[in-house]
């Protein structure tokens, strides 16, 4: 071929250029005028749980070596707390990394993944790196999964359903009678995929049973992450639970070695530490709540809050309420002309999520209506 003839590039497949990027929280920039605070990731403001740190630096000594490919001290520790067997269990870099293992091993090209919208934003984005056809449902007007309306937008070609309970970032959390009444109605041939990433935080009169569900049936599986209560977000670790095929097809898409050594090493003493753990969710909570209610006094409407976080729909006020944040020293997380979430992070940077939102109530800008 003559070098002055044009030449073929490679390129990736059009699903994937056209997909969205995934938008990380952004960190706020340090300032000499405030304090800065970072509410933008749903990250747990307290440092790792007690013994953390030393089980972490046991394993750094040993970093030279490559970890458990089947991470089976952690699996084991996971079963037992859970009361499981070893190979329900799965493990990978977090709860997304499971995700993108389990798509990858029940979905191709042109197979349906049904989900409610609003949601966790990399949903989308797995589904179209698994080459499947992501079907939205959207959420009701109190920012709710519909599921009757999920349970009709399966057909033939849906492979998978995902369930975010509590949802990011709008907040509500399923409950177990209207799970139980949707799995009723869906195929048995579908994986229900529940992603319960925040489940320590919820407090419902009715929560689901992520893992009785995922051990009594035989297409439904539980995501979890060690992210949020237990404060690895660092370290990228997250597990399944679920009937022991679905785990095994998960465990053989997954990375060779790709839950590290230290990650591994975290997660097993972060388990250790359940007294401190929920010590630490029960001062989440109670800021949490103190938050809405605080919200409420200033005459905001927000959906339901069941996990570390707070949704407020903005619309095009969106930008504008990103800004008045980002002034008075928090950085939230915010979803173009739609609304923003913002985590519950310190009591002080609570604090100051309260008077922009009192600032920026609808009513201080000529509407009397109570809800922006």
């Amino acid at each position: 071929m003559s070098t002055s003839e044009p030449q073929s590039l490679p390129t990736p497949r059009a699903e994937v250029t056209a997909m969205p990027a995934y938008v990380p929280g952004r960190p706020p920039v340090p300032r000499d005028d405030v304090i800065t605070y970072k509410l933008s990731s749903n990250e747990n403001p307290y440092p790792p749980l007690p013994g953390v740190l030393e089980a972490a630096a046991r394993a750094c000594a040993v970093m030279n070596r490559y970890p458990d490919m089947g991470s089976v001290e952690l699996r084991t520790a996971l079963a037992t707390k859970l009361g499981v067997e070893l190979d329900q269990v799965a493990v990978g870099t977090g709860s997304v990394a499971i995700l993108y293992h389990l798509l990858q091993a029940f979905c191709e090209p042109g197979d349906e993944v049904v989900l409610a919208w609003r949601s966790f934003e990399a949903y989308p984005i797995a589904i179209t790196v698994a080459g499947a056809t992501g079907v939205e449902v959207p959420l009701t007007a109190d920012g709710r999964h519909d599921l009757p309306a999920m349970a009709a937008a399966v057909t033939e070609r849906t492979r998978v359903v995902l369930l975010c309970t509590p949802n990011n970032p709008t907040g509500p959390a399923l409950t177990r009678s209207e799970v139980e009444a949707f799995l009723a109605a869906v195929r048995s041939d579908v994986v229900v995929v529940i992603d319960e990433a925040y489940l320590e935080f919820v407090r419902s009169a009715d929560p689901v049973d992520g893992v009785g569900l995922a051990t009594s049936r035989g297409n439904v599986v539980v995501m979890r992450t060690f992210a949020k209560a237990y404060g690895l977000a660092g370290l990228r670790v997250g597990y399944l639970v679920g009937p022991a095929p679905i785990a095994e097809a998960v465990r053989a898409c997954s990375l060779p070695f790709g839950v590290s050594s230290l990650a591994q090493a975290a997660a097993v003493a972060s388990l250790d530490a359940e007294v401190e753990l929920f010590e630490r969710v029960a001062s989440i909570v109670a800021e949490r709540d103190r938050v809405v209610a605080g919200l409420a006094d200033a005459g905001w409407t927000v959906p339901e809050a069941q996990g570390n976080f707070v949704w407020f729909e903005l619309g095009d006020r969106t930008a504008e309420f990103v800004a008045a944040a980002e002034e008075a020293g928090i950085v939230v997380r915010p979803f173009a002309g739609e609304g923003v979430r913002v985590s519950i992070g310190e009591p002080d940077a609570n604090d100051v999520l309260l008077k922009v939102a009192a600032a920026l109530h609808p009513s201080r800008h000529g509407s009397g209506d109570s809800t922006p």
